[in-house]
């Protein structure tokens, strides 16, 4: 008896990838050339970088091939193409041959959008790839890459993994792949922290949250990882002036779940979640205090003072003595002091 083996699905003679997220764009094209190799391994591959393609190929696309086979011509860079190509490849998705598949990616401009709108017209597939900007939609990449590979994570750990790596989606993608394949499949905090602890204690971000948090030996540490890791000085400032105001926009929002701060602030949930915490040990007049620490240092390390890393250290220093003081408790302080004959700075 015979058993007929399903030939693999040939991919579709059209498909556009709408967007400019490198990792996206990079993905959906070898998909659909790993779709087309499946059918027919000794398919003809033509991959045109921006400014690239030619008359040459445009007759070439819409030639039947003498030696059968099937092709593909990659188009990328269609929102730059000059009017004439983009002519020629309008009048072949009207006519588009069976055999060819025709990738086009375009960034999503406006530029040449109609060949874009053609496509959709002609049926084609479209596969977004459109750049990822907000903390919330990176969450869910993260979370779909390691579901992707088969593992399985916490909100927590994926935090803690965009802590260390940051945005960029190649990184994050990589990283996801490596704690897949070095663990059971299972991801929480530990697992990235074992990995991934040393870049994310360097970062910026990180010496803001042990110094708001009230750790100043941590931050102290911390901060000389960081200037020994070669993060710049400003972005320490940045980060720990950013941090300070997203504490003081969620303390002025007043009562309510994270869900609902989030959405009046506009910002993630887990972020109005960490200033909620550190929160219980600021008043309004330490938070004060040490925004006004932050722009003296800012100034500090732009050039004011001779040493950018002695500036931040005194900038800790200052933070961690606003953290939890009260008015009250401040000008009482001075009253004692100046009623036992010293003198109030």
């Amino acid at each position: 008896m015979l058993i007929r083996v399903p030939q693999p699905a040939a991919p579709p003679p059209l498909v556009v990838v709408s967007g400019d997220e490198e990792l996206l764009v990079a993905r959906a094209v070898r998909e659909v050339l790993a779709a087309a190799r499946a059918r027919d391994p000794e398919v003809e591959i033509v991959d045109r970088a921006p400014g690239e393609l030619t008359d040459a190929d445009m007759i070439d696309l819409g030639a039947t091939s003498m030696f059968g086979g099937g092709r593909v011509l990659v188009v990328r860079g269609a929102a730059e193409l000059p009017e004439d190509l983009r002519d020629a490849l309008l009048a072949y998705v009207g006519r588009p041959l069976d055999d060819v598949t025709l990738v086009v990616v375009h960034s999503g401009a406006v530029k040449n959008r109609k060949l874009v709108d053609a496509m959709k017209k002609a049926g084609a597939k479209v596969i977004p790839a459109a750049k990822i900007t907000r903390p919330r939609d990176r969450h869910d990449f993260a979370v779909a890459e390691i579901r992707r590979l088969g593992g399985r994570t916490t909100d927590g750990a994926i935090q803690a993994l965009l802590d260390a790596v940051g945005g960029d989606l190649r990184e994050i993608a990589a990283v996801c792949d490596q704690l897949v394949a070095d663990t059971d499949g299972v991801i929480d905090e530990a697992a990235v922290g074992r990995y991934h602890r040393g870049r994310a204690e360097t970062s910026g971000f990180a010496v803001a949250d042990a110094i708001i948090g009230g750790d100043l030996a941590g931050g102290l540490t911390l901060l000389r990882q960081a200037l020994e890791g070669g993060t710049a000085p400003v972005l320490i400032t940045s980060a720990i002036a950013g941090g300070l105001r997203d504490l003081a926009r969620v303390a002025a929002a007043g009562g309510g779940s994270k869900w609902d701060i989030a959405k009046a602030l506009g910002m993630p949930d887990w972020k109005v979640e960490r200033a909620q915490r550190s929160a219980r040990g600021w008043s309004d007049a330490g938070l004060a205090r040490a925004i006004r620490a932050v722009a003296v240092a800012d100034a500090g390390v732009k050039g004011a003072a001779v040493d950018a890393g002695y500036a931040l250290e005194h900038l800790l220093q200052e933070v961690a003595r606003a953290r939890g003081r009260s008015v009250g408790t401040e000008e009482r302080g001075r009253a004692e002091f100046a009623g036992r004959g010293g003198r109030a700075r």
